[in-house]
């Protein structure tokens, strides 16, 4: 506990505020509320009935109050805050069990216990400091009580300094005082506040207070966050609090990693996967804060393809095959573009067809390689339809493998691996044997599609038997030169002089000489490692 010397004088306005976390906040009240404390101050004093006192006494109670003017307290650590909010949203209104409902959540920072005195000359010979009990978030009728237990403090003391004991106690025991140990409940609300005038409470209604209080403590944690060190778990590096980005899910990476990250989408595009970098988190990195990261070129192009990748995303939307703009499709899939006014069909991308059916791609392709040989043409209309040709001829070979995303209609072509795909282009998950939008894995559970291919599961069963034969006769033949495998147990035999065994069983790789699994060769083997090649 610190005390910063002031020349104060006898009537001089004292203000200390008791945080529960510890530290002092300086006083930035509203006016408002600093008039109120005055006032009440004033109206205590003009009521109280101070002595004369010789000029001797009223100099030694001046040198007195001298000795205590600020006052910086320590603190107390995490609470849980319960309360209960009623449906009719009336304060202190009686209702049914079934319309009210708890709610609790922790907090490290209380707003401050605002002590406010004034000192009579009389103080501390006589008379105690007329003082006002401020509390944001308590009931006046609990700051009624704190009020009397400092009127105990004083006359156990009278005629004591007392304000030290007055902070002390406010700090350590005001809380246990009402059983508020670690769990600390809001109200009683609605009750009317017949107490000491001294009491002053901010407090409300629970839809006040709870966000008042939430605020506060995240205010302060922010606060404390900035002022200490911490590593950034992209990079690794220590950095001070204020070269962090803070998101809202409550991650937080240096601002330099944040940037590269952030940028390196912007570059590929994949501005879907442009999120919180913890894996799993999936939380949202606000535009606000990627205006930032990504300066005024780079926002102007992640905004540019947010919008592309929501209009691709929509499946109303088709582009005007001779200008590129986006167009609204009727329920007859024709559409009118906006900017060139050009009337299409958004199934063929060809002028407006009422009535008529659509060419297919393969009638298409037929008709434009007849054309090619026809002499009535100029050379820059076949040289546009050779183009045609083309792009056809590559999507024909793109679709013979490829399956279409069902919310943007990108071709995506699986190589290996699982049913279950995810289209880079808008994020949507699909079945790629049936091309259903789908979620999770329950698609798969009914029996209707496989996860994994038949074929697939077939390779790898003929991969890992031939494996299995080889390493079985291996095990036969060099029994006597062989080691389990450290995970699984199966015993694996050493051929020749590598010392690097590979488990047929469970795919691990470990070492004979040290018997321990291989993470990475170059690095176990060395002049500093095991040997890879040794006899016997």
């Amino acid at each position: 506990m610190d005390v910063d010397q002031n020349e104060n004088k006898g009537r001089e306005v004292l203000e200390s505020k008791i945080e529960e976390d510890g530290e002092k906040i300086e006083g930035d009240e509203s006016n408002d509320g600093a008039d109120d404390f005055v006032n009440r101050l004033e109206e205590l004093r003009l009521r109280g009935d101070e002595p004369e006192l010789p000029e001797e006494q009223l100099s030694i109670n001046e040198q007195l109050q001298e000795d205590e003017i600020h006052i910086h307290l320590e603190g107390c650590g995490e609470k849980i805050i319960k309360t209960k909010f009623n449906s009719s949203n009336v304060v202190g209104a009686k209702s049914e069990a079934s319309d009210d409902f708890s709610y609790s959540f922790k907090v490290q920072h209380l707003p401050p216990i605002v002590l406010t005195c004034l000192l009579p000359k009389s103080y501390p010979s006589h008379l105690p400091p007329y003082f006002t009990l401020s509390v944001q978030w308590l009931h006046p009728a609990r700051i009624s009580d704190l009020c009397g237990q400092l009127d105990s403090l004083w006359k156990e003391q009278e005629g004591q300094e007392v304000m030290y004991q007055w902070a002390e106690w406010l700090q350590n025991f005001s809380l246990s005082y009402f059983g508020f140990d670690k769990e600390i409940i809001l109200g009683p609300y609605g009750i009317e506040n017949t107490g000491d005038r001294r009491a002053i409470s901010g407090c409300v209604s629970p839809d006040v207070d709870v966000p008042i209080i939430r605020s506060y403590n995240e205010d302060k944690l922010h606060e404390n966050f900035l002022k200490g060190l911490h590593e950034c778990s992209i990079c690794l590096s220590e950095h001070a609090g204020i070269d962090f980005v803070r998101l809202p899910c409550k991650h937080f990476y240096c601002w330099k990693c944040m940037e590269t990250y952030s940028n390196m989408h912007i570059s590929d595009a994949t501005i879907t996967k442009l999120q919180c970098p913890e894996a799993k988190c999936g939380g949202m990195v606000p535009p606000a804060l990627l205006k930032q990261l990504l300066g005024d070129e780079g926002y102007e192009r992640w905004e540019s393809l947010m919008l592309q990748k929501t209009l691709e995303s929509m499946s109303d939307v088709a582009y005007c095959p001779r200008c590129e703009t986006p167009c609204i499709e009727d329920e007859e899939q024709h559409a009118q573009c906006s900017k060139c006014f050009f009337s299409f069909c958004t199934l063929c991308r060809e002028r407006r067809h009422v009535g008529i059916a659509c060419m297919t791609p393969e009638i298409k392709l037929h008709v434009l390689q007849e054309r090619q040989s026809s002499s009535q043409l100029d050379h820059e209309q076949k040289r546009r339809e050779r183009e045609m040709i083309n792009e056809l001829l590559s999507l024909k070979e793109i679709m013979r493998d490829a399956k279409q995303c069902p919310s943007c209609k990108m071709a995506i072509s699986r190589t290996e691996g699982c049913n279950k795909i995810v289209c880079e282009n808008c994020g949507q998950y699909f079945c790629y044997r049936c091309n259903s939008a789908i979620s999770g894995y329950d698609h798969f559970r009914d029996g209707a599609c496989e996860l994994f291919p038949q074929e697939m599961i077939r390779e790898w069963e003929e991969r890992v038997n031939v494996r299995q034969v080889l390493g079985q006769v291996h095990a036969q033949l060099f029994a006597d030169r062989g080691l389990p495998c450290p995970n699984c147990r199966q015993f694996n035999a050493k051929v020749g002089n590598n010392n690097h065994l590979f488990c047929w069983a469970c795919q691990m790789h470990y070492c004979y000489l040290c018997k321990k699994i291989v993470r990475r060769g170059s690095q176990h083997y060395g002049p500093k490692g095991c040997k890879q090649h040794t006899e016997g």
